[in-house]
């Protein structure tokens, strides 16, 4: 059960920890745009300069003191930190400062509570809230439970803190069993959209590049599209025209953030795997943003977690019309193949140049063709609408059948492989000039 939401903002003080390692470093500006996501107003930024994390607070007991200071002064409802913390420096901060502790993982998990609103979206968050409470069970504090929601308090949060660890692993395992039933369903869907043969596309991307204003101009759709991080949770799939090829399906996902956590790429493995069995990713990356190549790397991990990292990917650097003197074009590599494309979703400049680099890119991988069978080759004829290949059938003043062809290549193939016909001797032969 999702818990009501406070009617105001909680007031949140926020912690960053100022130089760690580059690769655990945070960006304090994005930390700011989660909570705010969250529905937090800010009473006061604080940046901790600590190279060496404690294992009781993460930071020293002088800062922890000045923290207790501050709640007060500002009568804060939490103190969140830009950073992981163990379960056990989670329960000493928050007897320290006597009020709420949250940690990144526990913002991000309540803004995802928040933007749920499928079944399958609403079962995933739970499963990744479960999972990362179950850690913090052990010696919990019961008077957290009578809170009335709040900045990481959404979802489960408070009955299963007042539950033991078998209720939890019951819960768990009947999530897992509902969210594998949606998996099924899903390959499922993925197989008819494969049998009938449309190209699968799929956006990924940092949070917040534009995915779903790119979604709804390609689809022509509504789907919900907002200037804020995790604006999209649930995935949507529809189906597509692209002009030079024909039928294709396009999935809007969530969004990637700078170390995601584990967690949730487990828990929402069901939704991103629309990403790995895609024959194209759209990888959309916000061309203005100071931390683009940041980002980048960050979203080539999460591909390389789901599985997804050998999928043909198309960069697509979106939000031009913030940038200086620079218009809607393809980059293409030394085989003249697509590999960039930069636009403005927004403003609605160079769609026409994605959709001719996505034609280019897909058409490798399907047949689209006009060919000429005469009444001898009927038995071919027949092959191809058993295939599904056949869009359109005409005939000639001869009474041959002219057939408009668009299929998957490796269909094709085989089609022509048993028929003892090799393609490029087949469309030499029959192809309509």
């Amino acid at each position: 059960m999702i818990i009501e939401h406070p009617q105001q903002g909680e007031r949140a003080i926020l912690v960053h920890l100022d130089g760690h390692a580059p690769d655990v470093r945070e960006d304090p500006y994005e930390f700011q745009e989660l909570a705010v996501s969250a529905g937090a107003v800010i009473a006061r930024f604080v940046s901790v300069s600590r190279h060496q994390p404690t294992a009781r607070f993460l930071i020293g007991s002088g800062k922890v003191e000045e923290l207790r200071q501050l709640v007060l002064a500002e009568k804060a409802d939490l103190v969140i930190f830009n950073h992981a913390l163990t379960p056990s420096q989670e329960r000493n901060l928050q007897r320290e400062l006597d009020c709420r502790v949250l940690d990144r993982i526990g913002l991000i998990l309540d803004i995802f509570a928040q933007r749920a609103q499928t079944y399958e979206g609403k079962l995933q968050v739970e499963l990744a809230q479960l999972e990362h409470i179950s850690t913090r069970l052990v010696h919990s504090r019961t008077d957290l439970s009578r809170q009335q929601g709040g900045i990481g308090l959404r979802g489960p949060g408070e009955t299963q803190l007042e539950s033991d660890r078998r209720l939890l692993r019951v819960r768990v395992r009947q999530i897992k069993s509902r969210l594998e039933k949606v998996r099924n369903q899903r390959q499922l869907a993925r197989r008819s959209r494969q049998r009938a043969d449309m190209p699968g596309i799929s956006l990924v991307g940092y949070t917040n590049t534009g995915k779903s204003t790119l979604f709804n101009l390609l689809t022509e759709s509504k789907v919900y599209a907002a200037d804020q991080l995790f604006a999209t949770l649930d995935p949507t799939v529809r189906r597509i025209e692209i002009p030079n090829l024909g039928a294709a399906t396009l999935a809007d996902t969530v969004g990637f953030i700078r170390h995601l956590p584990h967690k949730l790429v487990e828990a929402f493995r069901a939704t991103l795997e629309e990403s790995a069995n895609a024959d194209l990713l759209l990888h959309v990356i916000d061309a203005h943003s100071p931390e683009r190549d940041e980002q980048i790397k960050q979203v080539l991990t999460v591909l390389q977690e789901i599985d997804a990292d050998d999928v043909r990917i198309l960069e697509v650097y979106n939000k031009i019309d913030l940038m200086d003197n620079l218009e809607p074009h393809i980059q293409r590599d030394e085989q003249g193949v697509p590999q960039r494309v930069w636009l403005s979703a927004a403003g609605q400049q160079g769609i026409d140049l994605l959709q001719q680099a996505i034609a280019e890119l897909l058409e490798e991988e399907i047949y689209v063709a006009t060919v000429r069978l005469t009444q001898e080759h009927s038995r071919l004829r027949g092959k191809l609408f058993d295939l599904n290949a056949v869009q359109q059938e005409t005939h000639a003043e001869d009474g041959a059948s002219v057939l408009k062809l668009r299929v998957a290549k490796i269909e094709m193939d085989k089609l022509l492989s048993r028929e003892g016909v090799t393609p490029s001797d087949f469309f030499a032969q029959f192809a309509e000039h």
